[in-house]
């Protein structure tokens, strides 16, 4: 399989405290304004860059998540791995994931204790949508009178400690045993890394776990309960979602999107392992009404293009769509723990856009 095509790259200038941002983007979207949005696993804000020419966006303005949905705590990280635009409404997915406690390298004891040493941030668990009416963020919004034109700030239903999506997960047959164990991301734990939305319809694409090789795409429908609140539609006979299983030759989700009504996955090493990326497709996804499962025999899913690898640097975290030198299916990427040399200046960053080829 072919290395992707480079079509040219994207500069990304951020503010003088940007620093940590720009070392850990995890997400990236596009609004009709032509805005490029960018969140970060680090932060509780979403982050807007606009155009100031020819592939090269600045003007660097942040939003705090609070302002918009009511976050579990307004101080703690959101861990945003996922952002998609649809239908008026910038979309904010965080991990959903345990993390274990990193080692210091002082002392031994103290490291090894560490290890045993599990968290949950509530704030992780947030899907979540804002109205975006010409590049601003707003709580609510009415582009006409009629009902399906009032945009409103919203989340899906927070329980006590997380949200509605993992109390249905918490009996799945598949999923369910890995919450139970309470296993964190790093450890093949659930970890959601990539999202794509069209109109409610959600995909939530699954860094982890991986089960035998076979990567999981979760698909639900979300409506409003209440304002601010978000529920999971019954998608018949009781089912809040449905389950894709796609061979990703072993890797997992790293983020989606959708592109002429098929899924583009950027798939990439689970827990915390180093190795290649690769971009596939997946065909005709919106109109499944049971769980599905697809290998690369099948047809519909096939490896569009592989990205370059380096050790230690440049993991893929971001796609969206992106038209660029007159080519209208550009795939804008941005990379976190980003190659020194795709930093020409302290508040600066390159992107990549690559040709994708039906």
């Amino acid at each position: 399989m072919p290395d992707g095509f480079l079509l040219s790259r994207v500069l990304l200038k951020f503010n003088n405290d940007s620093e940590d941002l720009r070392e850990e983007i995890s997400a990236i979207a596009r609004t009709p304004d032509g805005s490029l949005w960018v969140g970060s696993d680090e932060f509780t804000t979403i982050e807007r860059l606009s155009p100031l020419g020819d592939c090269i966006y600045g003007d660097h303005k942040s939003f705090q998540l609070s302002d918009f949905v009511d976050l579990f705590d307004p101080d703690s990280e959101v861990d945003i791995e996922g952002l998609d635009y649809a239908d008026g409404y910038l979309w904010i997915i965080g991990s959903h994931s345990l993390k274990r406690n990193k080692t210091k390298g002082k002392k031994i004891k103290k490291d090894i204790r560490r290890l045993s040493e599990v968290e949950k941030d509530p704030n992780r668990y947030l899907l979540a949508r804002i109205p975006v009416i010409n590049g601003e963020p707003v709580n609510s919004f009415a582009r006409s009178d009629a009902p399906a034109d009032q945009l409103s700030s919203a989340m899906l239903q927070k329980t006590e400690d997380s949200n509605a999506l993992m109390n249905a997960l918490a009996t799945d047959e598949h999923l369910g045993p890995f919450l139970a164990m309470n296993l964190p991301s790093k450890d093949n734990g659930l970890d959601i890394e990539g999202l794509a939305v069209y109109g409610n319809q959600v995909f939530l694409g699954l860094r982890g776990p991986v089960l035998r090789g076979w990567a999981i795409i979760l698909e639900v429908e979300l409506e409003e309960a209440e304002t601010g609140v978000l529920t999971l539609k019954d998608l018949g006979k009781g089912a809040l979602y449905r389950k894709h299983f796609v061979d990703l030759n072993g890797l997992g989700v790293r983020e989606l999107c959708l592109y002429k009504g098929d899924l583009i996955i950027l798939a990439g090493p689970t827990m915390d392992l180093e190795g290649a990326m690769q971009v596939f497709r997946l065909q005709d996804v919106l109109d499944h009404s049971q769980n599905t499962l697809w290998d690369q025999d099948s047809g519909a899913l096939r490896v569009i293009f592989n990205l370059p690898f380096t050790i230690g640097s440049d993991h893929a975290e971001g796609l969206a769509l992106f038209s660029c030198l007159g080519h209208e299916d550009g795939l804008l990427v941005v990379y976190d723990s980003p190659d020194p040399a795709r930093i020409p200046t302290e508040k600066s960053l390159f992107a990549d856009v690559f040709r994708l080829s039906d």
